[in-house]
């Protein structure tokens, strides 16, 4: 048995985590990843489902952190202009990046291929022992360390353990951390489709009886990656039905705007959940990422969450460390849970908020629905407010997240 001693043991090897390991990148801390697996470095003709749509804030945490070269290395496609509106209403609202001075509103990537170029730039790290394929097999507490024993027999000592290990954590299962938790009765419905007519970089999303339905748009100009929300049995019956009745509903729900649309490649239906860790940190354990809290798909804003608490968690660690205090107790990490609770929370109220205000067909409901979006499309500052929160230029930020300017 191998004993190594760090300072943080990061557990999960995902996005969140390596952004994590990779911010630390100019620190002292000694840091040790255990990841049961590692991303296949080949990628497909056609891209994988699960995409992100990263907003200017992530792009700036990544370029920050070195990452973004092998991003754009790999395949990444930028977005310029949002379009949303409801099926069967006058309301709509568009948002174009030249308005805002920006060179686009953010940037559709595979999780893997922002996997990949992280793994990447970790292998370079001094201070980042990885542990993969190796997952947890127990985690115990002293009074000024954990003890975490791995599948593989090695032991690992840590002065902090960071849960980076998605929505079904094992840290904060271990740990019996309360989660406030519903299920939204929604399944996302995720699959590439090719429309005939050009997506021109433009990001749509439509509200429909059954749920909202994004089109994100690929490198490719006539593929877009969709999510769906709808209920489980109508997921579970669109994953299943032929590629042409299904591609005849989904041309029908999205008003033909694209032209017709056909499926390619795999359909894949995963259930939705909000979740909100009611402690973010506990004695010598943090928790980031979906570890902490997941949202609705409904905005895209997942993985910007994760990634911000990532890097708010490691600039309060070299804060910490840097002032020669404890990195794993909990009063000290009280000001990141305090930091990213509140952001958590916000984007939360809001998501739920949104699905509230456009789930429904109530002639009535649907009356104000309209004249909301008229008005959010008119009024000023409204639509501002809207996209700098969208891009994630407002809000309380790290310093990662501001542009700084690559790492060399």
């Amino acid at each position: 048995m191998k004993m190594t001693n760090v300072d943080i043991a990061i557990i999960g090897g995902g996005m969140v985590g390596l952004t994590l390991a990779a911010a630390l990148a100019d620190s002292d801390l000694r840091i040790a990843i255990i990841e049961g697996k590692e991303p296949e470095p080949e990628l497909n003709a056609l891209p994988d489902l699960r995409v992100s749509a990263l907003s200017r804030a992530s792009e700036n945490i990544l370029k920050n952190i070195g990452a973004w070269e092998g991003i754009l290395a790999r395949r990444s496609s930028p977005y310029q202009k949002m379009s949303v509106w409801e099926q069967d209403s006058f309301g709509a609202i568009d948002f174009d990046a030249m308005d805002m001075g920006q060179p686009n509103l953010g940037c559709i990537v595979e999780n893997r291929v922002i996997q990949l170029s992280l793994f990447e730039r970790i292998k370079q790290q001094h201070n980042v022992t990885l542990f993969c394929p190796d997952i947890c097999a127990s985690m115990m507490f002293g009074e000024t360390e954990a003890w975490l024993t791995l599948d593989s027999g090695n032991a690992i000592t840590a002065k902090l353990v960071v849960g980076a290990d998605g929505a079904n954590s094992w840290v904060r299962n271990q740990l019996s951390i309360p989660l406030t938790h519903w299920d939204y009765g929604h399944s996302a419905l995720v699959a590439n489709i090719r429309t005939t007519e050009p997506h021109d970089g433009v990001a749509r999303q439509i509200f429909t009886p059954d749920g909202p339905l994004a089109f994100l748009p690929l490198s490719d100009p006539h593929l877009c990656s969709i999510v769906w929300s709808q209920s489980p049995e109508q997921a579970d019956q669109r994953c299943t039905m032929s590629d042409e009745d299904f591609n005849k509903s989904l041309t029908a729900a999205f008003d033909t705007r694209l032209g017709l649309c056909s499926v390619e490649g795999d359909r894949a239906a995963f259930p939705l959940k909000m979740r909100y860790a009611r402690d973010f940190v506990v004695e010598r354990v943090a928790l980031v990422g979906d570890a902490a809290h997941t949202i609705h798909p409904l905005a895209g804003q997942g993985v910007n969450l994760g990634l911000l608490d990532a890097t708010t968690l490691a600039q309060e660690l070299v804060r910490l460390h840097d002032e020669g205090k404890d990195i794993g107790e909990k009063a000290n990490l009280r000001a990141f849970e305090r930091w990213r609770k509140a952001e958590a929370a916000q984007m939360i109220t809001a998501m739920q908020g949104f699905r509230d205000i456009f789930s429904g067909d109530n002639p009535a409901k649907k009356l104000f629905r309209g004249i909301g979006l008229v008005a959010a499309a008119t009024l000023p500052g409204i639509k501002t407010q809207f996209i700098k929160r969208a891009l994630g230029l407002s809000g309380d930020l790290p310093e990662l997240a501001k542009k700084l300017g690559p790492r060399s």
